[in-house]
């Protein structure tokens, strides 16, 4: 199998690490991935008509499956005035029997947006029990309401096994809400928090994303602490594509978030972990997961050796002797 090197910049310590050499047929399309394994097979899902979904058996080799939405979900078109079934950023998790698939739905540049609720009992679709139930809508902004966005959900687990939903995209930063049980609506009463957010032009119209450029969170727990990965800067413009994944750490899942300095990511604080270079013009949307006992940062990249469109990546994620995350070379 022809394979290359992808040399991206590790950003720790000032010092730029080559990661290892990718099957090429691993970097398949993809925007704002997600994965998750059910027996022997995993399934990535990401942003795509009606939502994309691949499957592989090892994580190289990956073949499309049908999308979760053949059709735009009727809510949807309501709540978003020229929704065409392009849906974003979807968060896939498992617990107690159901998968559960939270989804972006959104109008571009604007936070009129919406995060809604899927769910299945099984992700192979031969299985006589696969069926997408959609549950509608679960979050919602409104333009000259929220100074925050709907966008990009993570459903997190706290220690008692409380849902929580962190998401978010420039305005204000990214937010998390505490759900019902049945993860379709906040629990009541509401309480929103601010957990990660960089400065943003007060003069600008609340209606504008404005340049604080932040978004995608995910919250991984390690070692009794809680990571919130974001990503910073501008993602979506090929060859101009500035995207970089951040990382802070909290001793609870509500915060304060910290980065390696103490500075607060609330305060617009965040610890490079990748940020692009002449092979990759950006990175982000990471996710994190654990596989057998390694755990694995898995995101998209813009493909300098393809004209910056964006591409698959998934590499090995270890941790360094004060606990921050690093890219395995």
């Amino acid at each position: 199998m022809k394979t290359f090197l992808l040399l991206v910049p590790l950003l720790l310590f000032g010092l730029a690490v080559p990661l290892r050499a990718q099957p090429a047929s691993s970097l398949i399309p993809a925007h704002d991935p997600v994965l998750i394994r059910q027996k022997d097979t995993y399934y990535m899902f990401c942003t795509g008509p009606g939502i994309a979904v691949w499957s592989s058996k090892d994580r190289k080799q990956w073949r499309p499956e049908p999308p979760v939405f053949a059709q735009a979900p009727a809510w949807a078109v309501r709540a978003v005035p020229g929704f065409k079934n392009h849906i974003w950023a979807p968060d896939i998790s498992y617990h107690d029997g159901v998968y559960s698939l939270f989804y972006s739905v959104s109008a571009f540049g604007k936070n009129t947006s919406c995060i809604g609720l899927a769910t299945n009992k099984t992700l192979d679709p031969n299985s006589p029990e696969f069926r997408w139930q959609d549950h509608g809508l679960v979050v919602q902004s409104v333009p000259g309401r929220d100074l925050w966005n709907a966008i990009d959900p993570n459903l997190i687990r706290d220690e008692a096994g409380t849902p929580w939903l962190t998401f978010g995209s420039f305005w204000q930063g990214i937010k998390l809400v505490q759900l019902r049980p049945d993860l379709t609506a906040p629990a009541r009463p509401e309480q929103w928090r601010t957990l990660a957010r960089r400065p943003r032009n007060p003069r600008l119209n609340d209606s504008m994303p404005g340049d604080g450029a932040i978004e995608a969170p995910f919250i991984f727990r390690h070692g009794g602490d809680y990571y919130l990965f974001t990503s910073f800067d501008y993602c979506c413009r090929g060859p101009q594509s500035t995207y970089k994944i951040v990382v802070g750490r909290a001793q609870t899942l509500t915060g304060p978030y910290l980065d390696r300095t103490g500075l607060p990511l609330e305060q617009g604080g965040g610890t490079t972990v990748l940020a692009g270079d002449q092979h990759w013009f950006g990175l982000g949307h990471n996710s994190v997961y654990t596989f057998d006992g390694t755990d694995y940062l898995v995101f998209h990249g813009y493909d300098a050796a393809d004209q910056g469109r964006s591409k698959l990546r998934i590499e090995k994620l270890a941790w360094d002797d004060k606990g921050w995350p690093v890219v395995q070379p």
